[in-house]
C-alpha cells in the first residue's frame, strides 16, 4: 500500500522539455524529476500564491476605493509571481529577468509613494496650560513637480541598476538592491507612523502588520539560505528518507515563495493603512483581521456582517452590517 503512495526519486534527465538551463541560477530542487514539462515543480507551483494574493490585493484596493497606486502594487506583485513561475518552470535566462526585475520595479511604487509624503503644521487651538497655540501635523498633497522628481529618481535608479545587472549578470546585485530599497521603505514608513499616528489601536495595528511582514519574510529568507548552503544534505534526505511526494515538503526555496508572498501582503496592508491614517481618512476605513490573523483594509460601507477582530489574535467583534455606525465589541466584562 505504502509503496504505491511513496515513490523513489528518478534520476534527473540531462535535458528536459525546455532544453538546457540558461539562467545564472539553478536552485536546489532537482530538475524534471516530477514532470518532464516543468524544470522545478515545487518552486513553480508555489508561485501561485503570489498570483492569488495579487488578485486579492488588486480587487480589494478597487473594491474599497483605495488610491490607484495600491492596485498598481497588486499588479506588480502578480507580475513577480508570473515571472517567477515561468523562470522556475523553464530555467531560461529571459524568464529569470522577468522574475527578478519586476521585484525591483514593483517595490518602486510604494517607495515613490512614501518618499513623496509631505506634512505641514497647522494651528490646533489654544493650549489650556499656557494659552499658546498647539500644532498638529496633517498630510498635504505633494506638488506634481515633486512627484515627478521623486519618480524620476526612484525609477531612474532602478533603471541604472537594471543596466548594471544586465552587464555583469551577478544575482548579488539584484538581491542587494532589492533589500536596500525595501529597508528604506520600511524605515520611512516606520518614521511616518511614529511621528504622525497617535491612536493607540492604530499604532498597534501598524506595528503588528509590519512586524508580521518582516518576521515572515525573514523566516523565508532563512529557509532560502539553508536551501542554498546545505543543498546536498536536503537532496540526501529527500531521496533516502522522504521519497516522493513527501520530499516536496523539503524544497526550502518553495517555502521562500510562500512566506515572502504572505509577508509582502502584510507589507502592502501596512502601507494602505498608514496612507489613510496620515491623510485624514481614518474615519472611512476599518482594518479588519479575518480569522484573527489575515488583515484587510475595508471601507466602512463594505464591512458586511461577517465576524472579524480589530487587532491581531484579538477577540471577534460583531457588526450590524453595511453602513452601520461601527463594529461592536463582543467582549463582556466578567461579573
Amino acid at each position: 500500500m505504502l509503496s504505491s503512495i511513496f515513490k523513489a526519486y528518478p534520476e534527473p534527465p540531462e535535458v528536459g522539455y525546455w532544453g538546457k538551463p540558461t539562467s545564472t541560477i539553478d536552485w536546489c530542487e532537482e530538475n524534471y524529476v516530477v514532470s518532464p514539462f516543468v524544470a522545478e515543480w515545487a518552486n513553480t507551483v508555489t508561485n501561485g500564491l503570489f498570483v492569488l494574493l495579487a488578485v486579492f490585493v488588486t480587487w480589494s484596493a478597487v473594491h474599497n476605493r483605495l488610491e490607484k497606486r495600491f492596485a498598481m502594487i497588486g499588479l506588480g506583485l502578480g507580475t513577480v509571481g508570473v515571472g517567477s513561475w515561468l523562470f522556475h518552470m523553464t530555467l531560461k535566462y529571459e524568464y529569470q529577468l522577468l522574475d527578478e526585475l519586476p521585484m525591483i520595479y514593483a517595490t518602486c511604487i510604494p517607495a515613490w509613494s512614501i518618499f513623496c509624503e509631505e506634512r505641514q503644521l497647522l494651528a490646533k487651538g489654544a493650549d489650556g496650560a499656557n494659552g499658546t497655540a498647539g500644532t498638529v501635523a496633517v498630510a498635504r498633497k505633494p506638488t506634481l513637480l515633486k512627484q515627478a522628481v521623486v519618480a524620476l529618481l526612484v525609477f531612474g535608479t532602478a533603471t541604472a541598476l537594471t543596466v548594471i545587472y544586465l552587464v555583469y549578470r551577478d544575482p548579488t546585485i539584484h538581491q542587494t538592491a532589492y533589500a536596500v530599497l525595501n529597508v528604506l521603505v520600511v524605515f520611512s514608513a516606520g518614521a511616518l507612523a511614529s511621528k504622525y499616528v497617535s491612536d493607540p489601536r492604530a499604532r498597534r495595528n501598524l506595528r503588528d502588520t509590519m512586524a508580521l511582514s518582516i518576521s515572515i519574510f525573514l523566516t523565508g529568507y532563512l529557509l532560502w539560505q539553508l536551501d542554498v548552503h546545505f543543498c546536498s544534505f536536503w537532496i540526501f534526505i529527500r531521496r533516502s528518507l522522504l521519497k516522493l511526494p513527501l520530499g516536496i515538503l523539503l524544497e526550502l526555496h518553495s517555502w521562500w515563495h510562500l512566506l515572502t508572498g504572505t509577508g509582502v501582503y502584510f507589507y502592502i496592508v501596512h502601507l494602505e493603512y498608514l496612507r489613510v491614517l496620515t491623510h485624514d481618512q481614518a474615519d472611512q476605513y476599518t482594518l479588519v483581521w479575518h480569522w484573527k490573523v489575515f488583515p484587510e483594509l475595508v471601507l466602512n460601507a463594505h464591512r458586511g456582517s461577517t465576524k472579524y477582530s480589530l487587532e491581531f489574535m484579538d477577540k471577534y467583534v460583531s457588526d450590524s452590517g453595511p453602513g452601520s455606525a461601527g463594529p461592536k465589541d463582543d467582549r463582556r466584562k466578567s461579573e
